[in-house]
């Protein structure tokens, strides 16, 4: 698919209803493997846009005119205040699809100055990649985190910006762990991939069940595996590391730029360095690439004077030009791009991190010690992959800091 089909626009004297608008978009979405469907509006025009492997494409412009009826088709889908125009809301709501296949979809509204701003999230658990060994890590830092998940009890935490793919790697360790000998339970806001055989709760601010008052629930039911979908303030961040040093297994996501910086982060959360210390085991920091059409792929090369000027060190050795592959674009892709891979640094905390958690150490200076013990950065990571042909030194380089 060289480009996304464009949908012709809808008209206000459009013979199709906008019921059938709207599910044959969401429709077109998933076929797609979108994970957002955007519905704009602005002064002159409406569009609709889809997140394709991380980029947004524009798929449908309907007539100004229906900005009100789409909005209006979609709240009340998701069981919104059709009436409530002024202020932000939330929603979900499910798409039956054919051979009796149902989605789960999140619908956020924003007003704008021209109309109502809708986001569909598309939760495909069919789509979710939940195989560790097909997510991108090199070999010696799956290793790493397969023996920090298999370990009775500790903290592991996975960090990145939002769509960075934490919540997938998260379901894989869990469905590595998934069986009927151990209690598995979730909690999330929301719940993105269904599994069987895990405990999931949704997060729900009205009756009062945050994260928090989910974990302290969790902790009463016999658990051995506990996974919280964010540490968002010092009381979750308490709770996970009590169970962590209880003898559970939490895994958890954090918002931070790299690995080194969430043992700082939980400390200026307020949490006691030497429960930080005492509970994170592992922490791993993920970034998703493009990966390059197999069927279209080109070979090129680049001067070694650039690559290491990308981040490569020079004491490591490299055929100058450096051979690597550029996009092209075919039927079968995206402008020479077909599907997203990650690029992960699995940084171990060791007893000698412990010593600088304990001594209030900055980030650049656990960064120097977790480096010492094999920590690859973010940007090494990604230029490993277009070593190896998957990606372009374009994506990594849009992806990643040289630092990180």
């Amino acid at each position: 698919m060289d480009s996304v089909k464009t949908r012709p626009p809808l008209t206000g004297h459009d013979d199709a209803p906008v019921v059938s608008y709207v599910q044959k978009l969401l429709e077109d979405a998933v076929a797609l493997k979108a994970s957002d469907l955007h519905f704009e509006p602005y002064e002159h025009q409406y569009r609709v846009r889809m997140r394709i492997d991380g980029e947004l494409r524009e798929v449908a412009s309907p007539h100004m005119a229906l900005k009100d009826r789409l909005a209006s088709r979609i709240k009340v889908m998701s069981r919104l205040d059709i009436a409530e125009k002024r202020l932000p809301q939330d929603g979900r709501m499910k798409l039956q699809l054919d051979q009796g296949r149902e989605l789960d979809l999140r619908v956020s509204t924003l007003p704008t100055l021209f109309g109502e701003k809708l986001v569909i999230r598309v939760l495909d658990s069919a789509q979710s990649q939940l195989d560790l060994s097909l997510l991108g890590y090199e070999a010696e830092d799956l290793e790493r985190l397969l023996a920090a998940i298999r370990a009775p009890h500790g903290l592991v935490l996975v960090t990145g910006p939002t769509g960075s793919g934490k919540t997938q790697s998260l379901y894989a360790c869990l469905n590595l762990l998934n069986t009927p000998e151990v209690n598995i339970a979730t909690v999330e806001d929301p719940c993105e991939i269904q599994l069987e055989g895990v405990n999931q709760v949704n997060v729900q601010d009205k009756p009062g069940l945050s994260f928090a008052v989910a974990l302290r629930a969790f902790l009463r039911q016999d658990p051995d595996i506990l996974m919280v979908g964010e540490v968002r303030d010092l009381e979750t961040a308490n709770i996970a590391i009590q169970a962590a040093q209880t003898g559970h297994l939490v895994l958890s996501t954090l918002h931070t730029n790299d690995a080194p910086a969430t043992l700082v982060r939980l400390r200026n959360m307020g949490t006691a360095p030497y429960n930080i210390a005492a509970s994170v085991s592992l922490i791993t920091a993920q970034r998703l690439v493009r990966c390059l059409c197999p069927h279209c792929k080109r070979a090129s090369s680049v001067p070694a004077v650039i690559w290491h000027k990308a981040g490569w060190p020079p004491r490591l050795h490299l055929a100058d030009p450096v051979p690597v592959f550029e996009p092209v674009g075919c039927p079968l892709c995206h402008k020479g791009f077909a599907g997203r891979t990650g690029i992960f640094q699995v940084m171990l905390v060791s007893a000698e991190m412990q010593k600088l958690v304990l001594q209030e150490a900055g980030i650049q200076e656990m960064t120097r010690q977790a480096r010492s013990e094999g920590m690859s950065s973010l940007r090494m990571a990604g230029l490993r992959k277009v070593l190896q042909g998957i990606t372009s030194l374009d994506e990594v380089l849009a992806a990643t800091r040289e630092s990180t």
